[in-house]
């Protein structure tokens, strides 16, 4: 089973640009004007899933809790640690997660749609 996890945004460059360079994912592909809508895919390659951002004329109307969060387990406590770092260099704010268990056990974020996204070592996904 392949999963992709699809989105609309305001803002695809800037979404593109934050995955990619921040997240240190990969763009897979991508698409214009298809039915109206751009978009790309964003992941790693052989992963089995995949990010799909899309953007057209009808705006995003993003609807979410404190809860809905993206949960990121890098591979090592290397590219953990990388990851938290490039977060920190390019001033985005670590936030406080409603849900202790996360302050615990990662650091969250948002990207710049406003959707929370936590990094957390390997260790805390058994």
């Amino acid at each position: 089973m392949i999963l992709r996890v699809a989105r609309h945004t305001n803002n695809l460059k800037e979404i593109e640009n934050f995955y990619i360079k921040i997240l240190g994912f990969e763009l897979l592909g991508g698409f214009q004007n298809h039915n109206n809508y751009d978009g790309v895919f964003i992941g790693k390659p052989d992963l089995g899933w995949h990010f799909e951002f899309t953007e057209s004329e009808t705006k995003a109307n993003h609807i979410f809790d404190e809860d809905d969060i993206i949960v990121l387990y890098p591979d090592t406590i290397s590219e953990h640690d990388t990851l938290i770092n490039t977060i920190l260099k390019n001033n985005i704010p670590i936030i406080e997660a409603v849900n202790p268990y996360w302050n615990e056990n990662g650091k969250m974020f948002l990207d710049p749609d406003g959707y929370r996204i936590i990094i957390s070592p390997l260790k805390a996904a058994n």
